[in-house]
């Protein structure tokens, strides 16, 4: 059977084949019904528009697409800026550019997803921030398209991830401080649909549990990834009756852990001798604050290194060696410990 053509998307949508190239190539302005039915059109009848005279020869782009949601003017996430660093020199390593778009929304972003499976633009998706549930990761599997996540989903869902083992990692973080003589340990945590926040939740209070201390309900204070939300989070923590007080505070990552390093200043306490803190990501900005802030470091030049490798061998159709990989973060102790 004859592969699709435009003219047979043209036809099937009723528009003219301007219009169908209009939608497929940004190359003129075309209303959202109009470009949505000649996309609908496009899946069902099974087109792929070829955009370069290189898919034509070769089928392939040497392109890995990679969609995420602009950072908040007044936050930062060190985490993604050396991540798109390093799934760029990975890439380029495989002979891979990156084609990179910001999504203002979760529709914004699966409707990326499917124009570039469209028009043929990628050969394949890097996925990051990823959730229980993800409906881009199930939109991809359905499509049998090529991509890899860093972060993990659904159990029962079999796709290429690479992650970091936060619940190993918060574990030793707890570890460290009990090491220190603390036993109030408080966690400052992300709201319960988060999927990392859940696995670095659990690894709290096993730590928790295997040294033998109760967990009081009031230490675990929830709060977005933001410094206020944190250091009003981290202000009630050290609120709390003196019986019951935190000593410490591990937080789920450094910009919540600056959050509690000045409520703890805030409240009249010396963080380090009075109040440990401990983060997670181990931004730059972390060894220049006072104190040092202690953290655990993400492995995340080999994240992107693997899921490079991962999704030039899927596209080439070579086996993976590993399908799902889990690195453990690594404790770097500063003066914020005490």
């Amino acid at each position: 059977m004859p592969m699709p053509t435009i003219r047979d998307v043209a036809r099937e949508a009723g528009v003219s084949i301007a219009t169908v190239s209009g939608v497929f190539n940004n190359t003129r302005r075309v209303g959202q019904a109009t470009r949505q039915r000649v996309l609908e059109v496009a899946e069902r009848i099974g087109y792929r528009a070829n955009v370069t005279a290189r898919n034509l020869r070769a089928n392939e782009t040497r392109l890995f697409g990679f969609s995420w949601r602009p950072i908040p003017a007044d936050s930062f996430s060190p985490v993604f800026d050396r991540f798109l660093q390093a799934i760029a020199e990975a890439g380029a390593r495989h002979d891979y550019r990156i084609l990179t778009y910001p999504s203002a929304s979760l529709e914004d972003e699966i409707a990326f997803y499917e124009q570039m499976m469209l028009v043929g633009q990628v050969d394949g998706f890097i996925l990051a921030n990823t959730s229980l549930g993800d409906v881009r990761i199930r939109r991809l599997l359905d499509a049998g398209f090529p991509f890899v996540a860093f972060g993990r989903s659904n159990p029962e869902w079999d796709f290429p991830w690479v992650d970091v083992d936060g619940a190993a990692g918060i574990e030793i973080a707890v570890q460290h401080l009990i090491g220190c003589g603390h036993g109030r340990i408080a966690c400052l945590a992300w709201p319960e649909r988060s999927l990392s926040g859940a696995h670095r939740l659990a690894g709290y209070r096993t730590a928790m549990t295997q040294a033998g201390l109760n967990v009081e309900p009031a230490w675990v204070a929830r709060a977005e990834n933001q410094y206020g939300e944190a250091h009003a989070a981290a202000c009630r923590l050290l609120g709390l009756p003196a019986a019951i007080q935190p000593t410490a505070v591990v937080a789920m990552s450094d910009l919540m852990a600056i959050g509690a390093i000045n409520a703890g200043w805030d409240m009249g306490l010396k963080v380090g001798p009075e109040l440990a803190v401990i983060g997670f990501d181990d931004a730059p900005v972390t060894r220049f604050l006072r104190p040092p802030l202690s953290s655990l470091r993400q492995p995340i030049a080999e994240i992107g290194e693997r899921l490079a490798t991962m999704l030039a061998d899927l596209c080439s159709g070579r086996p993976l060696v590993e399908r799902q990989v889990l690195l453990r973060p690594e404790l770097i102790v500063r003066e914020s410990c005490g």
